[in-house]
């Protein structure tokens, strides 16, 4: 299988776009999700949790503080490119973009398949693979 980011749809929020690029719900199969996520300029995603899913997250470009588990075991730390963390099943996590450009992350979860409920967050947008989004910045 080979597909290109143009291939597959866009997924866009007020904090970001992610890009699915091997999932089960597109490749037969497939036991894990893997995926592009941009994370607009100082901007985040809410802590949450994958009940049932490990994430590995690779930092490609771009600066940002991630935090990890809660209360008494939080971690909070800077990522940078070329950075990987990994977040065990089921802890609290955020990433926040600290800097003026784009945080470019892949993002690896395993089993694949629970990213799907993202599409029906509040303000979540589907576009059409091949369709570009557009990046605003909230004032």
């Amino acid at each position: 299988m080979h597909r290109t980011a143009d291939d597959v749809p866009t997924r866009v929020f007020d904090w970001g776009t992610i890009k699915w690029l091997v999932t089960p719900h597109l490749d037969d199969g497939a036991g894990l999700t893997t995926g592009e996520v941009i994370v607009y300029p100082s901007e985040g995603h809410a802590p949450h949790r994958h009940p049932g899913e490990e994430e590995v997250i690779y930092v490609i470009s771009g600066r940002g503080i991630q935090t990890v588990g809660e209360g008494d075991d939080e971690e909070r730390f800077p990522i940078a490119e070329g950075d990987v963390v990994y977040i065990p099943t089921n802890v609290l996590h955020s990433t926040y973009n600290t800097t003026w450009s784009p945080l470019r992350l892949v993002v690896v979860y395993t089993p694949g398949g629970a990213e799907t409920v993202l599409d029906s967050l509040p303000g979540a947008r589907v576009l059409d693979a091949g369709a570009m989004p557009h990046w605003s910045q909230s004032a």
